[in-house]
């Protein structure tokens, strides 16, 4: 087969995911009718198809696991409340996240900040991808990696540390490495996970002594905003790029033989919400590895009315869930996921009063729903073993919704419990005016956090003591104990953005991705003390997580596991205490 000779990032092609059994690129191109395949892993790959001949998308056509998801940003003193800062006051103790990788797969970093550099002026960044910029020169980052199955990739730029030291050097920074932040979000977890201690001592990051890489994730194509009825300006981030940027991450650490910590602060609220999605299960593979340990947010939907506890008695025909529909909303996609083995089928009544029947249980196509007195078009379509988790999955594509009050009716067609779950786009991707009526704030931790190995992280505010009402609560769908901790998330300091290019004014966010770079942050400085002191098992994901927990703070008012708090607050100095214990 010819080789690839597109960009991926054009959006003339459209990217499908791939699960594959250790297939070769020529193999995969092959079954996939197309030369362009990024390969991810061993399980995993990424085919480029023109998008002619592969739209319109269709769950009829393809299937649910490969099209990507849409993710987004999850935010809009903290040191002290974590036990971070007294860790970086002791000197048997303060190792700084020293000989440790924090990787960020995020919306690029602001490099030329002195928040990023050593104390003699040189990076600390070892490499930057940018997903937005064409590609230039070799596709393989890392050629010298052997040992792994594939180093290629068909977009994007990569800058190495030393065209960062270089440009550092020079007057103009940006013309010799132009990669920016423009919404300055990836900056900012950045700052709170990693940063150097500032020139007044005023500010540092979580783990200031430790490597740096930064993978920029270019904004989702417009096919998929079509698909998903997003609107233009909405912060979105396709799946496949997510997870290319963690392969990246992953050969970058290991060209440079180092432990990686790998932060997500992108959510979604599609999918099982057990952590079965492509990413969820790169995830979960990633944290099994030696040296490996992902870091994730666990999403700001608690308080915003989008999840929905369905359930139907024996004794009942349906159930009906009220939805709120603002004015102006474009579209959406809900989603219901039965618990398995159970079946379900809807029906719907329109703001009007218009009412459809109850929707025949099939196995193949889709159902397109038009109104008499609406614009609005719903499609249907009934996945009965959803690939990745074995559940039934409805799909329902709401396009132009009237606004007011629908009524989704949901009949159940196997009956073992009644209970189902429904979820609508997380923020940003529709209004606050659309919600239920009838919301549940539990099960609201997003995807890929639900993923098992992985830690998962809630914020709570460290001024007030109180859980930040939108952090994300458990447990997973499968009763998985998510999130396992909680962090600062309100009013965090870091790094912002300014019209001056390397300049980071002072800022505060509010969110879980707050609260998971600082963990991130301890995670590196724990793993860190535990390799340079004789604790192999610091490099274990598990291990850690159980050090973490046995440390957290708990409250004599709580029980625990908690769905909001999981096994209490980060404390790194007490989980150094424990370990004397």
């Amino acid at each position: 087969m010819e080789p690839c000779a597109i960009s991926a990032s054009s959006e003339d092609y459209a990217d499908f995911i791939i699960e594959h059994n250790n297939y070769s690129r020529d193999l995969l191109g092959e079954l996939a009718g197309t030369p362009c395949i990024d390969l991810i892993n061993r399980q995993y790959a990424i085919a480029y198809i023109p998008a002619g001949e592969a739209l319109p998308l269709s769950l009829t056509k393809y299937s649910y696991t490969s099209i990507p998801k849409l993710y987004t940003i999850l935010d809009t003193s903290a040191l002290e409340a974590s036990g971070i800062s007294t860790v970086l006051s002791q000197p048997a103790l303060g190792t700084g996240g020293e000989g440790v990788m924090i990787g960020f797969v995020d919306t690029g970093i602001n490099y030329c900040s002195p928040l990023f550099r050593n104390r003699s002026g040189r990076t600390r960044i070892l490499g930057i991808w940018d997903q937005t910029l064409p590609t230039e020169g070799e596709r393989s980052f890392f050629p010298d990696l052997y040992d792994f199955s594939d180093t290629g990739f068909l977009y994007g730029r990569q800058f190495t540390e030393e065209e960062i030291n270089t440009a550092l050097a020079s007057s103009s920074p940006l013309e010799l490495v132009p990669t920016r932040d423009e919404l300055g979000h990836g900056t900012f977890l950045a700052g709170v996970a990693a940063a150097s201690v500032s020139e007044d001592a005023s500010f540092s990051g979580a783990a200031p002594f430790c490597f740096i890489g930064a993978v920029k994730c270019r904004p989702a194509k417009s096919y998929l905003r079509d698909f998903y009825l997003l609107a233009d300006s909405a912060a979105a981030y396709q799946e496949n790029d997510i997870m290319m940027g963690l392969k990246y991450l992953l050969l970058l650490a290991a060209s440079r033989g180092l432990p990686l910590v790998a932060l997500i602060g992108f959510g979604t609220s599609q999918g099982s919400h057990e952590g079965t999605s492509p990413l969820g299960k790169m995830l979960s593979q990633l944290a099994g590895y030696s040296g490996v340990i992902p870091v994730i947010a666990a999403g700001n939907e608690a308080a915003k009315s989008r999840h929905f506890l369905g359930s139907v008695t024996r004794d009942e025909e349906y159930e009906d869930v009220e939805l709120r529909v603002a004015d102006g909303e474009r579209g959406f996609v809900l989603e219901l996921w039965a618990r398995d083995p159970e079946l379900y089928t809807v029906g719907f009544l329109s703001p009007t009063g218009e009412r459809i029947a109850r929707i025949p249980l099939t196995f193949s196509g889709d159902t397109q729903i038009r109104f008499l007195l609406e614009q609005t078009e719903i499609t249907v379509n009934y996945v009965n073993a959803e690939s990745g988790s074995g559940s039934q999955l409805i799909f329902m594509r709401f396009k132009a919704p009237t606004a007011g009050i629908w009524r989704i009716r949901v009949y159940s067609s196997l009956f073992i419990t009644g209970e189902y779950h429904m979820w609508l786009p997380p923020d940003t991707f529709i209004s606050d005016g659309t919600f239920f009526l009838r919301s549940n704030p539990d099960t609201t931790v997003t995807d890929p956090a639900n993923a098992p190995l992985p830690i998962t992280v809630g914020a709570y505010d460290h001024t007030g003591g109180g859980i930040y009402l939108n952090s994300g609560r458990g447990f997973s769908r499968s009763g998985k104990v998510k999130p396992e901790l909680t962090a600062p998330g309100v009013d965090v300091s870091g790094p912002g953005r300014s019209p001056i290019p390397c300049d980071t004014p002072a800022a505060s966010r509010t969110g879980t991705s707050a609260a998971a770079a600082i963990t991130a942050g301890a995670v590196a400085s724990l793993m860190s003390w535990g390799l340079k002191n004789g604790h192999p098992e610091m490099a274990a994901a598990a291990a850690v997580k159980s050090y973490l927990v046995r440390g957290a703070r708990r409250s004599p008012a709580y029980s625990y596991p908690s769905k909001e708090w999981g096994y209490g607050e980060l404390d790194l100095y007490q989980t150094f205490l424990r370990m004397r214990e």
